[in-house]
């Protein structure tokens, strides 16, 4: 996967999950597992059009997948998408720890001059 379509892939992730009623379809579905779309819709105050549009942005994010029978939709979360957030997170923080580490270097070389 070339650097800008993984880069526009972390952005469609952080995009769906910065939605709070996003977040807690997300988290509903990790924790009770697979559920129909009526079922989650019933438990925010929105219609059930509403709910399917926050669900069609996790499915674009590839956080969620659909399995239809017949004619009920079960939603269930897929976080294999994560790891590009925590490849990223992971990223940050060692470019920090290098900072960090370089600072520490020139103080100390600068205690040493000191003495």
């Amino acid at each position: 996967m070339g650097e800008h379509s993984q880069e526009h892939r972390l952005s469609e992730i952080l995009k769906a999950v910065s939605d709070q009623t996003r977040r807690s379809l997300l988290t509903t579905l990790v924790q009770e597992g697979p559920l129909r779309v009526t079922e989650l819709a019933g438990r925010y105050d929105m219609s059930l059009n509403a709910v399917s549009k926050h669900i069609k942005v996790l499915e674009a994010a590839g956080l969620v997948t659909r399995k239809t029978l017949g004619r009920v939709h079960l939603i269930e979360a897929d976080l294999d998408p994560v790891h590009a957030v925590d490849d990223w997170f992971g990223q940050l923080r060692s470019i920090w720890e290098l900072r960090l580490e370089r600072l520490g270097e020139l103080l100390e070389e600068g205690n040493d001059r000191d003495e």
